[in-house]
């Protein structure tokens, strides 16, 4: 097997692309429980899988483990198929995803029974000895690779469709941001699962495009991360969210060194980001994105506000409306938060335009309020909300859920009062254990008015 990037023509003049580009045979693709994959183990167990596949247009590709998901995402590919991404491997969420889109399986390496969906078990022979010696697949430029789909945390979850090459391109401007300067191909350890736009373009696809080399776990607590990190070449980056940076701040354990870390999912501030290079030895990059145009630009965390925008992409600002353009896109992308331009490639978020409040005559970012929430000591973990207008309900409220060990919700409204307006305080406020977070970290809207319901319903 020769080198794909060697065999392929331009990506311009050309209908397809290889399925795995810039690595030899023999080369290492994946850290896989212990030891190194190579791109013809790879191939093998792709060529595996996709011959057992139905032959039906969309899978819903929920292997927990990266590397399954991996070979399941290159074996739908191969099969002509479309990978089906929900926010949420939940029974509820994929059945309602199902109803729009009847052709389709579900895939799993875990055994699964989902009412009126055919489950499937992902496998393939793990022998250590399986190689490939054919062709590599080429992939049309225009299949659609995959139907992502929002987080829900504004409401119900929208399919954005990617083509084999808006990945490819999107990811090799990513690259460009992030492994230009790097000695040797990066190893990537994430946090994130890959069924969501940012830990499928951060491992799984820059595994795929001969970027990176992909550590196949997804480990969450912080002393699994730790052990994680010291298996792993140099140079390793560690791609994750603000929780996990601040379950890995509070641990108090001693990590390895990456060359730097990825943040991304919420805004991270300068305080966790200080104690998180402290803790690391490593500069902190933010990427700033959405499932429908995917990552688009970045800032070190400690850099001030200023975001920039990834190399060839372009963003107007007009009429209070961000309107997003690049080579990934086949049509502009209207972003939906509120953004200050300073020059063509430079901009801050000054919110979102869904979280703009006016309550009594006074306006506020329902995401400031959460930061300040989250910026009282003693709060791991909050979440300030706007629930469902109702007609018993004519003026508008705010809710909160929080997480501290150490404060009751009087000490917690107490401090919210020092800290922001009396009409954006939230009545009620209640005390939980934790917050419904997804697997990437966010709080889906229905999740969160459902455990509010649930705790008002306990306070009666």
């Amino acid at each position: 097997m020769g080198d794909p990037a060697a065999m392929s023509t331009p990506i311009q003049t050309q209908a397809t692309s290889p399925l795995i580009q810039q690595r030899s045979a023999q080369a290492p693709l994946v850290w896989y429980r212990g030891s190194m994959l190579t791109a013809s183990r790879f191939l093998a167990d792709v060529e595996q899988l996709a011959a057992r596949l139905p032959a039906v247009q969309y899978v819903f590709n929920c292997c927990d483990d990266r590397y399954h998901f991996m070979v399941a995402f290159a074996a739908a590919l191969v099969r002509g198929q479309t990978n089906l991404m929900p926010p949420s491997r939940a029974a509820e969420v994929v059945r309602d995803i199902a109803t729009d889109y009847p052709d389709s399986y579900y895939l799993s390496d875990e055994p699964a029974e989902i009412d009126g969906i055919d489950c499937h078990r992902f496998a393939v022979t793990e022998d250590g000895e399986t190689s490939y010696t054919g062709p590599i697949p080429d992939i049309p430029l225009g299949h659609p690779a995959a139907l992502v789909f929002t987080s829900g945390s504004t409401g119900r979850p929208r399919p954005n469709l990617k083509t084999w090459q808006a990945l490819q391109v999107g990811t090799g401007m990513a690259a460009e941001r992030f492994f230009a300067g790097l000695q040797g191909l990066p190893h990537i350890l994430a946090t994130v699962p890959p069924q969501h736009m940012y830990g499928l373009e951060t491992t799984v696809l820059h595994c795929l495009f001969g970027t990176a080399v992909m550590h196949a776990g997804r480990p969450l607590y912080p002393d699994d991360v730790r052990i994680a990190l010291a298996e792993l070449p140099s140079p390793s980056v560690l791609v994750t969210t603000p929780v996990h940076l601040s379950a890995f701040v509070r641990s108090g354990l001693v990590f390895p060194a990456p060359a730097f870390i990825v943040s991304a999912t919420a805004p991270l501030d300068s305080e966790l980001a200080q104690a998180a290079e402290d803790l690391f030895a490593a500069p902190v990059m933010e990427i700033y994105g959405c499932t429908e145009a995917g990552s688009l630009a970045s800032r070190r965390s400690l850099g001030g506000e200023r975001w920039r925008l990834y190399p060839r992409m372009t963003l107007k600002v007009t009429g209070g409306k961000a309107l997003l353009d690049g080579p990934q896109l086949e049509e502009t992308v209207p972003l939906q938060d509120i953004i200050e331009q300073f020059d063509a490639e430079h901009f801050a978020l000054r919110g979102r335009n869904a979280d703009m409040l006016n309550i009594a005559g006074k306006r506020a970012s329902l995401a400031d309020l959460n930061r300040q929430l989250l910026a009282i000591d003693g709060v791991t973990d909050g979440v300030i909300i706007q629930p469902d207008e109702t007609g018993d309900t004519p003026v508008k409220r705010l809710a909160a859920l929080v997480v501290s060990r150490d404060l009751d919700e009087g000490q917690i409204m107490s401090a919210l009062r020092e800290r922001m307006d009396a009409v954006f305080l939230p009545r009620p406020l209640y005390k939980v254990a934790a917050l419904p977070r997804n697997e990437t970290s966010k709080l889906p809207r229905r999740a969160v008015l459902a455990m509010l319901r649930q705790m008002e319903a306990q306070s009666r």
